[in-house]
């Protein structure tokens, strides 16, 4: 049952609103589904829009930001919960064990290094939850060309090319999660 989403992206809003409206359209519909919002505790940006969106919408938020960040990012501190860890590699851990599930949106060098080390602890059989890549205005397009490209050339085996579950709106996103307007489903993702 995924209880709680934690979602990775970006501390700037980019060139296109999409990207904004995008990350506002996940917070809202994760809170009406009461499923919780991880991230990484930032007041700025796609991580402020999440979690605003959220919160608007009666949700649960939970904020894990290193205290190298607190400043530097500004804190969220009108969240449901807010955990400053020592470190970003306690702020992982901390979020990948509170998390059902794995949301991507935009982002930058942060939000890749989060996605990545989400698949490559599933192919390491370190946990078995969904990992999905919101693709909204086709930002990942040459990311997920280059994924393929791993693939051909033998880096990458394509049964762990697909644990990267590929949506472009909030609603496919929630469909291929098996999420319904009451909450999580009861069925298990393999």
């Amino acid at each position: 049952m995924i209880r709680n989403v934690a979602v990775f992206c970006a501390s700037a809003n980019g060139f296109h609103s999409a990207y904004r409206a995008a990350a506002e359209d996940l917070g809202r519909a994760l809170a009406a589904r009461n499923i919780g919002v991880i991230y990484g505790g930032a007041n700025v940006g796609l991580m402020e829009a999440v979690a605003e969106a959220a919160l608007s919408a009666d949700g649960k938020v939970i904020g894990v930001i290193p205290e190298v960040l607190v400043d530097l990012e500004v804190a969220h501190r009108g969240i449901t919960e807010l955990h400053i860890t020592s470190t970003m590699h306690t702020r992982k851990a901390l979020i990948g064990e509170k998390a059902d599930a794995f949301i991507a949106l935009p982002g930058g060098f942060g939000t890749f290094e989060e996605l990545f080390e989400v698949l490559a602890w599933h192919t390491l059989r370190l946990h078995a939850k969904p990992i999905l890549l919101l693709n909204t205005h086709g930002f990942y397009d040459k990311l997920l060309t280059f994924l393929d490209h791993c693939v051909t050339e033998g880096m990458l085996k394509p049964k762990n090319r697909q644990l990267l579950l590929v949506a472009d709106t909030v609603e496919e996103a929630f469909t291929m999660l098996k999420l319904d307007e009451q909450g999580a489903s009861a069925d298990k993702l393999d």
